[in-house]
């Protein structure tokens, strides 16, 4: 995560209530699905938040991301509430696919699949 301090802790405590905000109002949406805010970089003027948001199952993210699009407003008044008296301006919101998870399961099928052979040099002599 880059930037200056006071973007990485504006991104933790976004990252913190946001996950609140999602679990506490809006789990009845996401019945059936892992729903999980991985990652919030903010803007340099912290007027705008990248939500980067975990979905499983991963057939699920298209229809999440739509859902969270649409009430992207309901959620930032919810923020709002929740963070006003510690901020000055409470950032606009972008939800983004997280699919870190995702690349790291194909990596694992690939690594898995390959028919490595193995060194006999490196194989103890037997005398």
């Amino acid at each position: 995560m880059a930037g200056s301090k006071r973007q990485q802790k504006f991104s933790k405590l976004i990252q913190k209530e946001v996950s609140q905000i999602l679990q506490q109002d809006y789990s009845a949406n996401f019945l059936g699905k892992l729903v999980t805010v991985t990652d919030v970089e903010m803007s340099p003027d912290l007027g705008l938040a990248r939500l980067y948001i975990s979905i499983f199952p991963v057939s699920a993210t298209n229809e999440s991301l739509e859902f969270l699009n649409s009430v992207k407003s309901r959620i930032r008044g919810s923020l709002g509430r929740a963070i006003g008296k510690d901020v000055r301006v409470i950032p606009e919101l972008a939800f983004f696919n997280d699919s870190t998870a995702e690349t790291a399961s194909r990596m694992d099928e690939i690594l898995g699949s390959l028919e490595i052979p193995k060194d006999e040099s490196s194989e103890p002599e037997e005398d």
